[in-house]
Order: structure tokens, then C-alpha cells, then sequence
């Protein structure tokens, strides 16, 4: 890492030499200003980690210095040299964004205490910018693939409403990616800094659901032993995604509206609301409109959830994304497994664009994993992608049976990984024991 920079600014030529030779002597990189214009000056010609200015000078003042480096780079540090007498402007200062002051005559230990200090806060928030754009990059808007004028227009109903907190319902079919626009909502939202707690409803017991959003008190039922905090709690000052909302039970849906309409849960068991503050998103691919009608879900919650419902695009409705977002999972395959994928055969692109794809992008996605693990070369081939076996072979011996299927496929996976268990487990989706397990029935 590259020594900090620091600009120092003083009328007084021994006072500014001074600090300059004490500072580099501290392993700084330090360029020296006589006086405020010169200064202002140094700042619209370079970037500074930190500056060290007088607060009282003749041709321009220390808070002069200081709105011009804010201008120029609000990362960067301001520490004032003030006389007894000016500490009022030196503290009126802070309020407008000086890191620190130093009253004259200050010690040179001070002088580097105090440095240092700006320095680290420095590295530390543009630290904390770089790791919070990162996370953006990996969870926001960017993670959508698409360049349809379908998935655009959601995106742009999703920017839209992110830094609002009404209620987002989301719909579509299964492998639309539903919760990865829900992450996208949150990441880009105010909320951003809070929590992203996602519950798949439908993966739940419903006679365990109310108990794991709302929490529950110890001894509040048979295995209860201790006091659990529910997932509406989990998610407070964040997003609280609730995926299959449409397999709610009736009753569960009463707790849920009141828990809304309330701003507040009691857990199971206990005498006292916990308040809440969160942005609720649902997604569905039910048709909740026709689920109401028909009396299987309350109407007052449906307005409650779909305050502003976005229906996501099938991959039938976007058929010009199909070639991208293939292209987007075989780099990230690629870079899983180690392997120089290219690209993939005109065969393999024709068969693509023709395949209705029911189960969306979730599907393509899982076909070009499973592609990219089988493919001999560099190019994905119509055969990795129709199946795991070669058309020829397939075509030329009796069908085998889903135990033979699984058993080549297994097979191939550990030849592809070169015998790594962990790895072939991870691609297979299943824990080393159980890949173990299949290899002994085999």
C-alpha cells in the first residue's frame, strides 16, 4: 500500500517545514502549501488522504481550505491548527465536516496522533464504500442478466419503488427469479445496511410457521426450551422476503395481516408486541386474484401485499435474453470448475433459442451447469445440453432405467472432478455421505 498523502497548509514558512520534516520522518508522503490560495491550489491539482491546515491566514482561511476539499473529494480528512482563541470557529468547523482540531502550541507526538487517526478513518470508510459497492455489484441491479425490453421495464419498476417502504408483491412462474429481484429491491433500497431475510412459506409446516416468523417464548410448546426470536424479528431495520405466499393457510394469513396492519408480532407464548421496522416483499407464482375469489386468500391481505405488484417476464416472454444469460451462467460455471469454456456450437445456440424453457431461467441455468461439468471440450455441444449422454449412445441402446441414469451421471461427475468427493457432492447437490452412500449401492 502506497504511503498516505498529506498536504500541509501554514502562513508561517518555519511552522509548515517543520511538520513537513516530522511527518515524512513518520513515513508520510506530505506535499507542503504556504498559505490558503496555494493551497486551494494543491487541491484542485491532486487528491490527498488527509490535510493539516492552519485555520487563520491571510489570503485564504482554513475553512475556505476545507469546502474545497470536500468538493474535490469528500473522503478526505481535514484536521484545523487553531490558537486558543479561535476555538469556537474550530468547532463551528467540525460541524461543517473537519475531522479534528488542534490547539497551538500542540506537541509533534500530538500532531502525528492525530494524523494517523485521519488517516485510518479514511482507509477505513473508502474501505467500507469499496466492500459496499461490491456487495451492490453481486446482489443489486447488475445481477439481473437481460437486455429485453420485458426485464428492463421491471427493472425500471423496481428502481423505481426500491428507497420507498410499501410493500412489494412479486409474480410469476417458478425460476423467473423472483428472489433474486427481491435481493436486487433490497440492495438498491435505504435499507441496504439492514438485514435480507428470506422465507420460502412453502417450505415450512404450516403448523411450525407462525412460531418461525413471529418467534416464540420458552415452554410456549412441546419442544419450545428456550425463548426464539422470529424471522420478523430477524429482519428488523431490513427486508423480509416471504417466497410462496400463496400456500399460506388461511389462519396463518389473519396473523400475518394483523401483523402488518399492526407494525407489530407477538411471538408465540408471550404477553408483549414486539414492534417492527422492515419492508415486507412477497413473491407468488399463484394467482392470488383467482385465490381470492375463490375464498382461499383474504382480500384484505391481497391489498395489503400487492401495494405494488410487478410481474416478472417468463423466459418465453424474453426469448432474445435466452443467448445472454447462457453465455453469463457458462462463465460462472467456467470459473467454478476450473475449466476454458468458450462459448457453445451454432447446434447448441439453435437448440436454445427453440426450447420453451418451462421452467424459465432456473432451468436454462441447471442445464448449462449440468453442460458445463460434461463437455469434453471447449465449446458446449447440442448433446452436453439435451442430455448427459451422448444422442448417439442414447439412441442406440435400450432406454436405461432412472437407477442406471443416476448411476452414469454420478459416474461422469467424478471422472469430470477427478475422484474430489466434495466437489462432485457440491455439483450433485447432495453431502458427501450421501454421495459415498450411492457409491456403495453402485
Amino acid at each position: 500500500m502506497s504511503a498516505p498523502r498529506v498536504l500541509v497548509v501554514d502562513n508561517d514558512p518555519e511552522m509548515l517545514a517543520m511538520l513537513r520534516r516530522h511527518l515524512e520522518g513518520e513515513g508520510l508522503a506530505v506535499a507542503a502549501a504556504t498559505g490558503g490560495r496555494e493551497a486551494l491550489a494543491a487541491i484542485a491539482g491532486a487528491r490527498y488522504d488527509v490535510i493539516l491546515t492552519d485555520l487563520i491566514m491571510d489570503d485564504a482561511s482554513g475553512i475556505e481550505v476545507l469546502a474545497a476539499a470536500q468538493a474535490r473529494a469528500p473522503a478526505t480528512r481535514v484536521l484545523l491548527m487553531t490558537a486558543f482563541g479561535s476555538l469556537e470557529t474550530a468547532i463551528e468547523a467540525m460541524r461543517q465536516g473537519a475531522y479534528d482540531y488542534l490547539t497551538k502550541p500542540f506537541k509533534l507526538a500530538e500532531v502525528t496522533h492525530a494524523v494517523r487517526r485521519a488517516v485510518d478513518d479514511q482507509r477505513l470508510r473508502e474501505e467500507n464504500a469499496r466492500l459496499r459497492a461490491e456487495v451492490e455489484r453481486q446482489f443489486g441491479f447488475e445481477r439481473v442478466v437481460g437486455q429485453s425490453r420485458a426485464i428492463q421495464a421491471v427493472l425500471e419498476q423496481v428502481r423505481a419503488v426500491a428507497d420507498s417502504d410499501a410493500s412489494v408483491l412479486l409474480l410469476g412462474e417458478s425460476g423467473t427469479g423472483k428472489e433474486l429481484m427481491a435481493r436486487a429491491l433490497h440492495w438498491s433500497s435505504a435499507r441496504r445496511a439492514g438485514p435480507f431475510v428470506p422465507v420460502n412459506c412453502a417450505a415450512v409446516p404450516d403448523t411450525l410457521l407462525e412460531s418461525e416468523l413471529f418467534g416464540h417464548e420458552k415452554g410456549a410448546f412441546t419442544g419450545a426450551d428456550r425463548k426464539r426470536p422470529g424471522l420478523f424479528a430477524a429482519a428488523h431495520g431490513g427486508t423480509l422476503f416471504l417466497d410462496e405466499v400463496g400456500d399460506l393457510s388461511v389462519a396463518t394469513q389473519v396473523k400475518l395481516l394483523r401483523a402488518i396492519q399492526d407494525k407489530a408480532v407477538r411471538p408465540v407464548g408471550g404477553s408483549e408486541d414486539i414492534q417492527l421496522d422492515l419492508r415486507l416483499v412477497t413473491a407468488t407464482n399463484r394467482d392470488l386474484a383467482t385465490l381470492v375469489q375463490d375464498g382461499r386468500f383474504r382480500e384484505d391481505l391481497y391489498y395489503r401485499l400487492a401495494v405494488i405488484p410487478i410481474r416478472l417476464p417468463t423466459l418465453r416472454e424474453r426469448p432474445e435474453d435466452t443467448l445472454v444469460l447462457a453465455e453469463h451462467f457458462i462463465r460462472s460455471a467456467a470459473l467454478r470448475l476450473g475449466k476454458h469454456l468458450t462459448g457453445f456450437t451454432p447446434e447448441a445456440v439453435e437448440w436454445m433459442r427453440e426450447h420453451r424453457w418451462p421452467g424459465n431461467v432456473r432451468e436454462l441455468e441447471n442445464v448449462i451447469e449440468r453442460a458445463a461439468v460434461l463437455a469434453a471440450g471447449p465449446s458446449i455441444t447440442l448433446a452436453d445440453l439435451r442430455t448427459e449422454f451422448s444422442v448417439a449412445s442414447a439412441a442406440a441402446s435400450p432406454r436405461p432405467t432412472l437407477d442406471e441414469l443416476e448411476r452414469q451421471y454420478v459416474r461422469r461427475v467424478l471422472d469430470e472432478v477427478r475422484g474430489d468427493k466434495q466437489a462432485a457432492a457440491k455439483i450433485l447437490g447432495v453431502s458427501v455421505r450421501t454421495l459415498q452412500r450411492k457409491e456403495k449401492e453402485f
